[in-house]
Order: C-alpha cells, then structure tokens, then sequence
C-alpha cells in the first residue's frame, strides 16, 4: 500500500511541474480535467484491486473510447470515467447515456473478440468529482453499471 502512495505522489509531483515547466498545450480546460480524473481513477481502482491491462482503447472499426481496461479478480472491466467539477447539474455517471452505452460495449466486444478463451466481463463506471469543500477528489464506482445484451 505505501508503494502505491509513493508512485501516486510521484505522478502528482511530475504532473505539477510539467504545468510549470512544460509548454501549454493549449487544451480545452475540460479535457485536462477529464484527462486528471482518468489518472485519479486509476489510483482509487489500483487500492480496491483493479489490475489495469490499457487505456484509452480505441477501435478502428467502432466510434467511441475505453478509458481504462482493467482485471477486477476473475473479471475483465471496461471503465468509463466521468469527471465534474461540481455535482450542481447532474451527477457525472448520467453523461453515460443509451447511445454512449452502446458505443463503448461495441468497441468492448470488439476487444473481447480477440481474446482466446473469451473472459467474463462487464462495463464499470467511475464518477470523479472535484467540488468538495474538503478539496478531497471524491468517487463514485459503479460495477457492472449497465447490462450487455
């Protein structure tokens, strides 16, 4: 556990001074949150046992990402990751609508296709949130949080 704290503090530093040292990359500010709460997903999956396998999968022949690839004991996890900075609108895990939901278990099934003897899986979904007063991160997991048909 304490190697876990050291690497996540390790990338926490590198990222603070890659914003002071590194030039701007000009991105919109809600892809650089969204690409912070994937990082800090993978941390709070990595302590509740996820064992990640990739991120950011796409397909070649399907519209739509996976934003971590992840086995969870016997269970291979497709996560959506879904940040906010305040809960005041809707919560985070509602951006993953019907269509959303359908693109991600296409590019899914795709990956599973290739793998020999097909695992079990589901599709996880992770809210991360930064509006706390206590300045905390705070998450939301959603296992198995739609269903595959």
């Amino acid at each position: 556990m304490l190697s876990a704290a050291l690497t996540h503090a390790a990338v926490r530093f590198l990222d603070f001074l890659a914003e002071r040292i590194l030039p701007s990359e000009n991105s919109p500010e809600h892809q650089v949150t969204g690409r912070r709460g994937e990082e800090e997903a993978y941390f709070y999956l990595r302590r509740r046992g996820y064992i990640k396998v990739a991120r950011n999968y796409r397909s070649p022949h399907y519209r739509g990402e996976l934003d971590l690839i992840a086995w969870h004991k016997d269970v291979l996890c497709f996560v959506e990751v879904k940040t906010r900075t305040t809960r005041d609108v809707k919560p985070a895990e509602a951006a993953v609508d019907g269509k959303k939901q359908r693109e991600l278990i296409a590019v899914a099934r795709e990956y599973v296709r290739h793998l020999s003897p097909e695992p079990r899986w589901r599709m996880d979904v992770i809210s991360v949130y930064y509006d706390g007063p206590s300045g905390r991160t705070q998450f939301e997991l959603f296992q198995n949080a739609f269903t595959v048909s």
